[in-house]
């Protein structure tokens, strides 16, 4: 599936991170125009094979790298991402165009506005050629959907890329340009991350402002390279008053100075999270490799709990089926038919729940709060599996693809948004297969940096990666 090290090409364009694009196109050693033509043509060889893209528009997106080419020309960039090939995620709302959140029940109404992720990135200059695809409302992590073609794993395409950043994950990993905008609940960024072998930040609730917010919802950057994810955070993480639960804007925080030692830092190696699916032996391996590698650079590395319980984890079940219920019970029951079967399912059990029940799965919210405050109180960072699972079939809306049981495989992420701390996926390793398994690295609230910081760190400690997929020869 891949070419051995001798025998790769010299980079292409569309393999090179945005860092490296903004530096050639500021020496002009190529132009936004050569560069988007590149990613299209790679796209039209990937995108039949996983399906990853939704409203993709390679004439809008010429037309865009045209003016970012003619900007570069008279050194007058509109800004840090000018001439960047973006993808964005289905639900994050772009100007003009429908948001139909991966579901077939959704009505296609276009959107009056960008949503604040968009709106910064394309005041950046970013080429936003595609949106990407995502499964039924978000709430599955997979590249199943009622709406979307099924979208696979360039690494494996009898894989699931996960989700629900699905296409996200999927264009990351196939090279459809350095820089994709995914989205994050529950794993949503980190899930995909991790099977696609990509790097990607669940930021702090409100660092990235987002519209509309909820409780434990991010927008996040889903990249190649550690570089490239906070390149993409000088522009997201600026201010937006349409969200209400948003940071204050903060000029302290430098996105580009990412040096950091774990020397003599205090690091939780957690490979049981409370409760959940069981931990495979090939990405235990992983972790507990990764686990030292910060060891050996100084780190002080100590075993340490989960703080999940099967009670917070049901709780948060319960919450948020009542939730999926209240937006299906408005639907006519012909639209409501066209949701994905499993999420409808899943939603029903909604509808029997008490008030008492949901309340006290809202409640898991606050509890798993207090028990990350607990455990960050003596550390500084710590280092767990993304997933409990290297992979699953592509077919699967879930590992387990259960509905009863949905939420197994997200006990190592789910924590980070209800308590709001920053999380980051990398690359940690691969199994005997050659598919990656990723590394996350969760760090104290707000300290977003330095999260991005251990893992440029951990990027620069852990060896020698393989070649990204290349497409199926025909």
């Amino acid at each position: 599936m891949h070419k051995p090290a001798a025998e790769e090409e010299i980079t292409s364009l569309h393999d090179l991170s945005a860092v490296d694009l903004i530096a050639g196109y500021r020496a002009r050693q190529f132009s936004p125009s050569e560069v988007l033509d590149e990613v299209i043509e790679h796209v039209a060889a990937w995108e039949p094979h996983i399906k990853a893209l939704y409203l993709f528009d390679p004439d809008g997106a010429r037309a865009a790298a045209k003016a970012s080419t003619d900007r570069w020309q008279r050194e007058e960039p509109a800004g840090a991402l000018d001439g960047v090939p973006v993808t964005i995620k289905d639900n994050i709302a772009t100007k003009g165009q429908p948001i139909p959140l991966g579901a077939a029940s959704v009505r296609l109404i276009p959107a009056e506005k960008d949503a604040p992720p968009a709106a910064r990135l394309r005041e950046s200059g970013a080429i936003i050629f595609s949106k990407t695809t995502m499964p039924d409302y978000g709430m599955l992590s997979s590249g199943l959907s009622s709406f979307h073609p099924l979208t696979r794993n360039p690494w494996d395409l009898t894989k699931n890329p996960g989700g629900s950043s699905a296409g996200a994950g999927a264009a990351g990993a196939a090279g459809y340009g350095p820089l994709h905008l995914g989205t994050d609940i529950g794993g949503s960024v980190r899930l995909p991350a991790c099977w696609c072998g990509l790097v990607a930040l669940k930021p702090s609730l409100g660092r990235v402002p987002i519209d509309p917010p909820y409780v434990g919802r991010v927008a996040g950057p889903m990249t190649r390279t550690v570089d490239d994810a906070a390149l993409m955070m000088c522009v997201l993480a600026k201010a937006d008053r349409r969200d209400g639960m948003s940071l204050p804007a903060d000029s302290s925080i430098h996105w580009k100075t990412l040096d950091k030692s774990p020397r003599k830092l205090r690091i939780g190696l957690m490979l049981d999270p409370g409760t959940g699916q069981a931990l495979e032996s090939d990405v235990r391996s992983v972790i507990v490799s990764a686990a030292k590698t910060f060891e050996s650079a100084g780190a002080v590395v100590t075993e340490v709990d989960g703080i999940l319980t099967r009670e917070m984890l049901d709780g948060l079940d319960n919450f948020w089926r009542a939730r999926m219920w209240d937006d299906l019970s408005r639907l006519s029951p012909e639209e409501r038919g066209k949701t994905l079967p499993y999420i409808l399912k899943w939603a029903e059990a909604g509808a029997k729940l008490s008030g008492v029940d949901v309340i006290r799965g809202f409640n898991a919210t606050m509890a798993i709060r207090a028990a990350a405050a607990k455990l960050f109180h003596d550390l500084d960072y710590v280092v767990s599996p993304v997933s409990p699972v290297v992979n699953f079939p592509a077919e699967f809306a879930a590992p387990i693809n259960d509905p009863s049981k949905p939420f197994e495989h997200i006990a190592y992420t789910v924590p980070w948004n209800m308590s709001e701390n920053p999380a980051v996926s990398i690359n940690g390793g691969y199994d005997s297969k050659g598919f990656p398994i990723g590394v996350q690295i969760i760090g104290r609230r707000f300290d977003d940096l330095g999260v991005l910081g251990m893992a440029k760190a951990f990027e620069g400690l852990r060896g020698p990666q393989r070649p990204w997929p290349s497409p199926p020869k025909k």
